[in-house]
């Protein structure tokens, strides 16, 4: 009987000549600094210095002082407090301050769109001019500043930062007219020299089980991580069944026979797996956090909605890049998914105290729309104006964008003849298999029935012949 021939043996390589090559140490360690360089500056640049950068972070001034008349006239302290605010250049220069009623500030801070407000009273002027009128029978000059932890913790610590020691400044210059006035007064000197308390009180204070404010950028943050590791998952098992990538668990590796698909029928199928997949990932996400983790979210089943939504659109983006790029797209998807959506957000840092690059780019970074409908979501009713309705118009425009983006440049590379595997290669390989597994079938029958106990044949072939078989018959 004929021996089939045998295939020359593969000389074996050892780790030391591997990393004598150049070939293999250049690619990794450039990608890798240039990828460090930049998750650097883009993610601790944005918070290095954010007293620096604040500017324009919205408060409110509501003077609601009534006045009062005097011998030498009428007079308003309320009046001169509130043109302090708005026209010190040290208050203007970082806060955008705006003159408005009491229900006006209000529906701002209902709608995140004010970290604090400062409320003058009706009796102030009543209540300063009192100091120096003789014996003290009014309550002391007291300035409400209202703040509103909902619309983010540190944009309440900036705001506050600013807006006491203007105050400060302004009870400090009230002060100097009094003692200038004050004759018959029984008011301590220290009181006359200093006489306007500021009473920090929190406004609509943030539930218990949020996190202190922070449960919205969490969730925000895990609802496009479950875009992105669901796009990689995603991207990575398709490939792997279609034979364009290996499968590697502990000690099994699996390779199976690639299938001819295009690259815009292979893009659509991933699509169409990571849409349910994030369906489920942000639906597991609102369960532990809300059904385990007891967070505050009176309306999960929007959030939920919104997240898988959300999700799926960066799941989109992320394939997208993985079918222009390839492999490279999966550090372009993470530095745009994750390193600049997280510098730019406005979760922990306001975007009044980000350098201007950071608060352009969050135009259209999709962390920052996210944040901003959850927000909504968690502290302010699911209100469309408090940012909801933002999320969804530019998350909607996200997912355009990178359909587009999918379809043009994959369509494009099928007309131009980029395949994945070249035709030829992919019929040889085929061809190959084949030609294997009746190579094979064709000595096992002329063999000898096994004697019993004896293996009947090599555990790695037989595993890898089945590998074959599984997808080759599949197609």
């Amino acid at each position: 009987m004929a021996t089939p021939e045998k295939t020359p043996a593969v000389r074996a390589v050892r780790a030391a000549q591997l990393l004598k090559k150049k070939q293999v140490w250049i690619f990794p360690v450039a990608v890798l600094s240039v990828l460090v360089i930049l998750m650097t500056l883009l993610y601790f640049g944005a918070i290095v210095d954010p007293t620096d950068s604040l500017h324009g972070l919205p408060v409110a001034v509501v003077n609601e002082d009534t006045g009062a008349t005097t011998a030498s006239g009428r007079v308003n302290v309320g009046d001169q407090v509130a043109g302090a605010l708005t026209g010190t250049k040290q208050v203007t220069d970082r806060l955008a301050v705006t003159v408005t009623s009491l229900s006006g500030a209000q529906a701002q801070m209902n709608t995140g769109s004010s970290y604090a407000t400062v409320v003058i009273p009706p009796d102030f002027t009543s209540s300063v001019l009192a100091l120096v009128a003789g014996p003290r029978t009014a309550p002391l000059p007291t300035v409400e500043l209202l703040t509103n932890s909902r619309a983010g913790t540190l944009g309440v610590s900036l705001a506050e930062g600013v807006l006491e020691p203007a105050l400060a400044d302004i009870s400090r210059s009230i002060g100097s007219h009094l003692k200038a006035e004050a004759t018959a007064s029984s008011a301590p000197d220290a009181l006359l020299a200093d006489p306007v308390t500021v009473d920090p009180t929190a406004y609509r204070p943030l539930p218990n089980h949020s996190g202190l404010g922070l449960s919205a950028f969490y969730i925000a943050l895990l609802i496009m991580m479950c875009g992105f590791l669901g796009a990689t998952v995603v991207n990575t098992s398709v490939d792997a069944a279609l034979g364009y990538a290996t499968s590697e668990i502990g000690p099994w590796w699996r390779q199976r026979l690639p299938l001819r698909i295009t690259r815009w029928q292979t893009l659509l199928a991933k699509w169409g797996i990571a849409v349910p997949c994030t369906l489920a990932a942000t639906g597991l996400v609102v369960a532990v956090a809300a059904g385990i983790l007891r967070m505050d979210a009176p309306h999960w089943f929007e959030l939920w909605m919104y997240g898988w939504f959300a999700a799926a659109v960066v799941s989109i983006g992320t394939l997208a890049l993985f079918a222009v790029l390839g492999s490279l797209g999966q550090l372009l998807a993470l530095l745009i998914f994750v390193y600049l959506a997280l510098a730019s957000s406005g979760g922990t840092v306001p975007l009044q105290a980000l350098p201007g690059f950071y608060r352009f780019v969050a135009n259209f970074e999709p962390l920052r729309q996210i944040l901003g409908a959850v927000r909504a979501i968690l502290y302010f009713d699911a209100m469309g104006d408090a940012g909801l309705d933002r999320g969804l118009v530019l998350t909607t425009i996200g997912l355009v964008f990178w359909v587009i983006v999918g379809v043009v440049v994959t369509t494009w590379y099928d007309k131009k003849g980029y395949d994945r595997l070249r035709p030829e290669l992919l019929e040889y390989a085929h061809a190959s298999v084949q030609a294997y597994k009746d190579q094979a079938g064709a000595a096992a029958a002329t063999e000898d029935p096994p004697r019993t106990g004896a293996v009947a044949a090599n555990p790695a072939e037989t595993a890898a012949s089945a590998e074959l078989d599984g997808p080759a018959d599949a197609g």
